[in-house]
């Protein structure tokens, strides 16, 4: 199957996670995959599928959105009558392209499907970040002009239905981590960091990302000298809480750590995993870490609670985070069989229901539906 997939390789998020996972392992299963991305001279990421690339000229990117030149339509429309692709697959990049592709597809009779990213708060809860509700209310009306449109979750798809997108348009596909990858094994990072015991919060330092209520709570809970917590990543409100809450408390700051070795030897290492977040789709630092056999702590929303339900791990409340947080890095620090039983829950329902090989040949199951001809109906027979 010949796929021209469109999507981001930088800068560094789950949207560019999500890329290049599933172009590498489409291509692992002998698909033929084109990837187009707004590029401007940079780098190739580490472990970047080895495919053909198409750069569209840009004005702006980041982590959230993207703006495009006025060229790039013709420039990606151009491209795509040159791939002569079976199935076009775009990984939604807050870009005025996602609203015209359907139009361009539909000129090149190009079967077209959308992954929607977009976080949000979760079951029976209002959007509260303007972005993203901003986004939704963007979205919603032009979805229904996919031929499907990938959502992580039902909660996900019944927002969106909600929203008026057809429910027949939706397909829920959950993030899959490659479990190989990710495992549990050995590490240095204690001996590193000389931390008895290690908690760890991977991703955006962003206000939606909660990261302050974390380090709150690790204040306020005087967790012991021998008991280091690691921040993992970068964003705009790094400096301001670095300032704050340091290495006198047991809190590293790494930074953003582009080395996925390191990152997995990282997670290898931790005690629990945290991820107190305000809005999130599904959260691929978080099944990581699960799949590398680590305890995890996470907020009720995006689809985060319904990953950990039943046991898989603790799930807690946006309202009260900085309470139960401060009760439960405590108990999690002195009782180290929990954290084990934890992780191994974790590691299990990653292996039941959120591993990568089943997300590709979910996807792949949905493109070959797509591509099969259509009956005609019978009031339009000769």
């Amino acid at each position: 199957m010949r796929i021209a997939w469109i999507g981001k390789k930088s800068p560094f998020c789950g949207n560019v996670t999500y890329s290049r996972e599933i172009t590498n392992s489409l291509l692992d299963r002998g698909h033929d995959v084109s990837f187009l991305h707004f590029a401007q001279d940079e780098s190739v990421a580490q472990n970047w599928p080895n495919c053909q690339e198409v750069t569209l000229p840009f004005i702006y990117k980041s982590q959230v959105y993207t703006i495009p030149t006025l060229g790039a339509t013709k420039v990606l429309t151009k491209s795509l009558r040159k791939i002569k692709p079976d199935i076009v697959h775009a990984s939604l990049t807050l870009s005025p392209i996602d609203f015209i592709l359907p139009e361009i597809c539909q000129e090149l009779n190009l079967p077209l499907v959308a992954t929607f990213h977009t976080p949000f708060a979760g079951k029976g809860a209002k959007l509260i970040s303007g972005t993203q509700l901003l986004a939704y209310q963007l979205y919603a009306p032009f979805l229904g002009n996919y031929d499907r449109v990938i959502v992580f979750s039902q909660i996900q798809r019944e927002l969106l239905g909600r929203m008026g997108v057809p429910p027949e348009n939706i397909a829920v596909i959950p993030n899959g981590v490659d479990v190989e990858k990710y495992s549990p094994g050995s590490s240095n990072v204690k001996a590193e960091f000389k931390a008895e015991r290690l908690f760890v919060y991977q991703g955006r330092i962003a206000p939606e990302k909660n990261v302050e209520v974390l380090l709150r709570a690790w204040k306020q809970a005087e967790m012991e000298p021998g008991t280091k917590l690691l921040v993992v990543g970068d964003g705009p409100t790094k400096t301001s809480l670095e300032t704050f809450y340091d290495d006198e408390y047991g809190i590293i700051w790494l930074g953003f750590v582009a080395d996925e070795n390191r990152r997995i030897e990282i997670l290898r290492g931790a005690d629990a995993f945290v991820l107190p977040s305000l809005v999130e789709g599904l959260s691929l630092s978080l099944l990581e870490a699960m799949s590398c056999g680590v305890a995890c702590i996470a907020t009720n929303v995006g689809a985060d609670g319904e990953v950990l339900e039943k046991g898989a791990g603790v799930v807690i409340s946006t309202k009260s985070a900085r309470s139960q947080l401060r009760t439960l890095l405590p108990l999690l620090q002195d009782h180290p069989e929990v954290t084990t039983l934890l992780g191994q829950k974790a590691r299990q329902r990653v292996l039941e229901r959120y591993t990568l090989s089943t997300n590709i040949s979910r996807l792949v199951e949905l493109y070959t539906e797509i591509l099969q001809p259509q009956p005609i109906p019978l009031s339009r027979r000769a």
